[in-house]
């Protein structure tokens, strides 16, 4: 974690709107450091900024044909640092983009509706406690 405390949020979404009404969720209903990014190119220039969690766009060629896709940005954000959870975020409701996420080593995925923001919510709310029982785990294990 950064030395604020604060969870740092990394949203990645060349759609401008969902990106901002995202922003204005998470920092309506918690103290997040975030950062937003409408391209691949410009999350990945910024990760020396120790994202705690990075939402991330499947698609983000709206803007540039040619922009990185969002699983070639999961994989780079797990090559510089596999700690970093990315919670992918699509438009479309297919299990082969679900499939193809978690392979990439995605924490987890959520379809673009009315609901998105709060399965986030719950995604990193579990992902929390997940990382504070392996913390307690691993200090428990060490005594062993």
């Amino acid at each position: 974690m950064n030395s604020t405390n604060k969870i740092k949020l990394f949203l990645v979404d060349d759609d401008a709107l969902f990106l901002k009404s995202l922003e204005i969720e998470f920092l309506d209903h918690a103290d997040f450091e975030i950062e937003t990014y409408s391209t691949g190119e410009l999350c990945l220039a910024n990760l020396s900024n120790n994202p705690d969690v990075i939402i991330l766009d499947y698609h983000l060629d709206g803007i540039d044909r040619n922009a990185i896709n969002g699983i070639a940005t999961l994989d780079k954000i797990k090559a510089f640092n596999p700690e970093i959870a990315v919670i992918m975020l699509s438009s479309q409701d297919k299990i082969d983009v679900a499939i193809d996420c978690m392979h990439h080593q995605a924490f987890d995925y959520v379809v673009k509706s009315e609901t998105a923001f709060v399965r986030l919510q719950k995604i990193i709310s579990s992902l929390y406690e997940f990382r504070k029982m392996k913390k307690e785990l691993s200090w428990y294990m060490d005594r062993m």
